[in-house]
């Protein structure tokens, strides 16, 4: 997708979203497979499924919603995606990341973003909510950033130094610890999936410095940090990622995350209560 698509598509579903649920807001939470308590804490809500918004495409994985979720927590105005896309459905990463170009357009200022996440460290147990610190970008050669021609979104280099803003990333830890919940920080890498990784791969990213792994959250991220905004990220642990023989499905991944979901929520409302704007 070149620069003009990409504008074309972030306009026409900009200015839809403008007539419903109108702008100005502050947060965005991105949110991973099977994991939608979220959605239920937030007040005065607006749904807007994804097949309404012109422009935008359309999550093809179960445990996936497919909804814009516009609304509050504790007096701030959040956008929820409740069901994101992935390269593996067949999306370029430019297609994968509009939902940060259609917040960053409705004025969104800090960026929560959460997945499902095999564990590799030997520390992680299933359920815990890993803080993400840094990734490991092994997801494809397809940047989001490649091919744009003009900076209107912001500047094609983009420094990934600092990628997780160290104070949301702070408060997401801070928040867990007082609330007593699962939590754990680390590395993430990506892949491009939707098989899950050979023991090979493992033992590769083990090495790598990798703590989990899952198959988004990096083009969006890249993105958001285009966008200049502050960025947090949140793995649940839903698998154990051994190289030893292990049985593993999809279904099993969105068991493990809907009895983490609560969890979850709890901590992304939290930190969205707490976040001084």
């Amino acid at each position: 997708m070149d620069s003009a698509q990409l504008r074309q598509q972030v306009t026409i579903a900009v200015e839809s979203l403008i007539r419903r649920i109108g702008q100005s807001y502050e947060f965005t939470v991105v949110l991973g497979s099977g994991l939608s308590s979220f959605v239920e804490r937030m007040d005065a809500r607006t749904i807007v499924p994804y097949v309404e918004i012109p422009g935008f495409p359309v999550s093809t994985v179960k445990g996936h919603a497919s909804e814009l979720v516009a609304g509050s927590i504790g007096g701030h105005r959040v956008l929820c995606f409740a069901g994101r896309f992935h390269y593996y459905e067949g999306y370029d990463a430019a297609t994968v990341t509009i939902p940060v170009r259609v917040a960053q357009a409705l004025g969104v200022h800090t960026a929560l973003f959460t997945n499902a996440a095999g564990g590799i460290a030997d520390r992680l147990r299933l359920g815990d909510l890993m803080v993400i610190e840094d990734h490991l970008n092994l997801l494809t050669a397809d940047s989001p950033l490649r091919g744009l021609a003009d900076e209107v979104f912001g500047s094609k280099f983009v420094n990934m130094y600092t990628a997780y803003n160290p104070t949301v990333t702070q408060a997401l830890k801070s928040v867990g610890k007082r609330r007593s919940l699962p939590m754990a920080s680390g590395v993430y890498a990506a892949l491009s999936g939707p098989q899950f990784e050979t023991r090979a791969e493992i033992r590769m990213l083990r090495i790598l410095g990798a703590d989990a792994v899952g198959m988004s959250t990096i083009p969006e991220v890249i993105v958001a940090n285009q966008a200049g905004m502050r960025v947090g990220a949140v793995s649940v642990i839903t698998d154990l990622a051994t190289d030893t023989v292990t049985e593993l499905s999809h279904d099993q991944v969105l068991a493990t995350a809907r009895r983490a979901d609560e969890h979850l929520a709890e901590l992304l409302t939290g930190v969205i209560e707490e976040t001084e704007c």
